[in-house]
């Protein structure tokens, strides 16, 4: 049974909107693209490549997509951790729109992305990779179909754009696996989910 991780970058108040550029996705009258740029690393790097050398397969929404087949199809080197990951093995995209895809090892899910996930899972051994793809992440977290989150908290507060957990979502309670900060403030996350939260009210001892 593969597992679903998904890898996303969020500033402090949950904002994941266009991350890596100031044009990357300006909808809704979104002006504060490029947030994380000044905060990269080379320990990320190291990072990065553990993560995706655990991918079995890479499961993609139309926009990140394209900003990913912009660029690692060009990056030939073998020994490139992700470009070597990402030309090689499958990649699926979800979308209505898509109809003939450049990028070698692409398919196009058109359907229920909820029932293909399931079967897909079912039938791969290691990691089904999300990056990014913010709204289709939106549906995997509503059908409880994430095992796990790897959240890149940037020092940074927006006050608008898209978040990754907005007002009106289920509650959910996580597991927490590790965290990894790096030198330039960032903290990396690993989560998994673990149900519902549970409640209770403080009480101070009794004098």
């Amino acid at each position: 049974m593969g597992q679903l991780t998904v890898t996303t970058f969020l500033t402090l108040d949950g904002v994941y909107q266009a991350p890596g550029g100031q044009e990357e996705d300006t909808s809704g009258g979104f002006d504060l693209g490029g947030w994380v740029t000044p905060f990269y690393e080379e320990d990320m790097g190291r990072l990065v490549a553990e993560w995706f050398s655990r991918a079995d397969a890479f499961l993609l929404g139309r926009r990140t997509y394209d900003i990913f087949a912009a660029h690692w199809p060009k990056v030939t080197d073998p020994a490139d951790p992700v470009a070597s990951r990402l030309n090689a093995l499958p990649k699926y995209v979800v979308s209505r729109t898509l109809t003939d895809p450049a990028w070698s090892g692409t398919s196009i899910v058109d359907g229920d992305v909820v029932e293909f996930v399931r079967d897909l899972k079912s039938r791969l051994g290691g990691e089904l990779q999300v990056h990014g793809s913010g709204a289709l992440l939106q549906t995997l977290i509503a059908h409880d179909l994430v095992d796990e989150y790897r959240l890149w908290l940037y020092p940074v507060v927006l006050g608008k754009g898209r978040r990754l957990f907005p007002d009106g979502v289920a509650p959910k309670a996580f597991e927490h696996v590790e965290t990894r900060p790096t030198s330039g403030g960032v903290n990396v996350l690993v989560l998994r989910p673990a149900g519902k939260p549970r409640f209770d009210t403080f009480r101070l001892p009794e004098e």
